[in-house]
């Protein structure tokens, strides 16, 4: 994710419109993250995806509690823990598969001591 990239695997295996159902948390992580050079105001960010402000407010202030992303007020941006970064993605994807495998289920339910230390 660091680049703005993913897998070729999972881009061939990918249905035509499956990044576009990308919910408003992994799409403000994306932007930030593609745009790794510079911090952004919430509005911005916001206009930019077309979302509503105090929506995105509220999930950066979820992502910041995370370690996920810097805030120094009214800007925003991505962590610079890369590795804090890959390994929230990399459990929201397993999370992702355990609800397409399973249905609905919560992380407690699937925690393990590796995904702790991610939360």
């Amino acid at each position: 994710m660091s680049s703005g990239t993913i897998d070729i695997d999972e881009f061939e295996n990918a249905d035509a419109d499956e990044f576009e159902d990308r919910n408003d948390t992994e799409r403000i992580v994306l932007f930030l993250d593609k745009n790794d050079d510079r911090a952004w105001k919430a509005a911005t960010i916001a206009e930019r995806l077309g979302l509503d402000t105090d929506a995105v407010s509220a999930i950066l202030s979820r992502l910041k509690e995370r370690g996920l992303v810097r805030h120094k007020r009214p800007y925003w941006a991505i962590t610079d823990n890369k590795d804090r970064l890959q390994s929230a993605y990399r459990l929201h994807r397993q999370h992702e598969a355990a609800d397409d495998q399973y249905g609905e289920e919560r992380l407690a339910d699937l925690q393990t001591d590796e995904m702790e230390d991610v939360q």
